[in-house]
This record gives C-alpha cells, structure tokens and sequence, in this order.
C-alpha cells in the first residue's frame, strides 16, 4: 500500500522542480508504465520516488530516461553503487562488520562481498550519481550521491535535494521537516565508513561536473519532525552529515563517465 505522506513528498518535489524550470520535464509515468519498470528491474520505487516520477519525468542531461531508455544503460545505472562497494573491498579496504572475518586472499574477499551485497537495498538512480533507496511503503529519505568508495547525502529527503541540486529557495519552515531514517540498511554503515575515510585521505568530488572543491561541510542536526510525522530526531550517529557546497549552483550535465 502507498504511503499518502509519500506520495505528498514526492509530488511536491515534482512541482517544484517545474517550477524552477531548468528542467525538461515530459509527461508523468503511467501506473502501468511504473509497474513495468518495476517488473522488468526487480525492484519497487520509494513511494515518494514513484510520485515524483508520477507527475512529470524529467529529461535530459544526467536523468534516468524510464521511458525510453536502454535497458543495458539502466541497469548499469543501478548496479554501480554496488560496483562501487566492490571497488571499495578491492582498493580501500572496506569490509561490512556483519560480514564475518575478511578472507586474506582478494580474489576470495572478493566473491564474499558480491555475494553479501546481493541482498542489501536497492539503491535507484535519482539524477546523475544521486540515488534513493527503492521499496514500498518507504519515503523521505536522504537522496545519496555516490562516487567511487565516497558517499555523502545531497539532500534531507526528495524536495530538499531538488532545492539543493537545482537552485530552489533555501529556507525552511519548521513544520516542512520531516523525521526519517539516517538512509537504508546498510548503506548507513557504508556512509559512515566512508565519512572517517573522507575526513583521513580527503572526500571525491560530488559535483555533476567532476570540478575540483573543498570538502562537504557538516549537515547540523535535524529537527524533530512537524505536524504529521513522529516526534522524533536524528540519532547522534545520524548518516545525514555532509552536504556538499556545490549542492544548489543549479543544474548540470553529468560526468562523461556517468550512464
């Protein structure tokens, strides 16, 4: 069943997307068309994702074409963060807690993290490297932007990454917060991981435009929720840390290298 604060959020994001109008933006996924592409990847949008694209899909530059788009490129588009994980076992070392003692040969670390990485959420490309989390009934959270081993949110949640990507007015009324999950199962830790690595060896740059900049500032806490969501705040651990200071120069074409 959708969830009716989902759909709220991610329409919302669709309308003002339009409304900032660096966008094309084409007439919105059909039920049947979501549900297709639901079925032919294997996985199920966030609700909020799925109103998003719902009310108008956007085109060009770095968007997914849902519609139109190669089959082969969009897969390739949801399986990077893992390949990206992977990239982090072979060259930085990272290794999952929960996932038992690290094999010592690399070809056998190897094998065990794809076969682990097999079942952790589905993350689904958003715009260029930004990413949500795919299932029904979940919404709100933060939009993450991955590149290579370096992971940083780009936005609180749907409508507070289209402002942040895209230019949209900056502030914020209280009762607009939202309390959700630090970010999906998993990819909590692998965000934390690469934050400590970040603040040691310095952080990839996140900019669409691969443009050298400082590293992402600290993201301060996030309010309790308002009217309609739980009371609730970020834990102390909170994975929403960073954002990076190219997050709201407007939009822009994607890397080469990306999908």
């Amino acid at each position: 069943m959708v969830n009716k604060l989902g759909v709220r959020l991610g329409s919302k994001a669709a309308r003002l997307l339009a409304r900032l109008g660096r966008t094309e933006i084409r007439s919105g996924l059909t039920e049947q068309e979501l549900a297709g592409i639901e079925k032919r990847f294997g996985f199920a949008f966030a609700d909020d994702h799925r109103a998003f694209l719902a009310v108008g899909l956007p085109t060009g530059g770095g968007w997914p074409d849902w519609r139109y788009g190669h089959a082969a490129l969009l897969r390739s588009w949801l399986d990077r963060p893992v390949e990206d994980v992977l990239l982090a076992v072979a060259e930085a070392d990272f290794w999952h807690p929960g996932w038992g003692t690290r094999p010592a040969r690399q070809t056998d670390a190897m094998a065990g993290a794809r076969a682990h990485l097999a079942s952790v959420p589905q993350l689904v490309p958003v715009y260029s490297h930004r990413y949500l989390p795919a299932g029904r009934e979940s919404f709100a959270h933060p939009v993450l932007s991955i590149r290579g081993a370096d992971i940083i949110p780009y936005g609180y949640d749907l409508i507070d990454y289209v402002r942040q990507e895209f230019g949209g007015p900056q502030d914020r009324a209280e009762e607009e917060w939202r309390a959700v999950d630090t970010t999906a199962v998993f990819w909590v830790d692998f965000l934390s991981w690469s934050n400590q690595e970040g603040e040691q060896e310095g952080a990839e740059d996140h900019s669409p435009l691969g443009a050298d900049g400082p590293r992402a500032p600290r993201l301060p806490a996030r309010p309790a929720a308002g009217p309609g969501g739980p009371d609730r705040k970020a834990p102390a651990d909170t994975a929403v840390t960073r954002l990076h200071p190219e997050a709201g120069k407007g939009p822009v074409s994607p890397p080469r290298d990306e999908p």
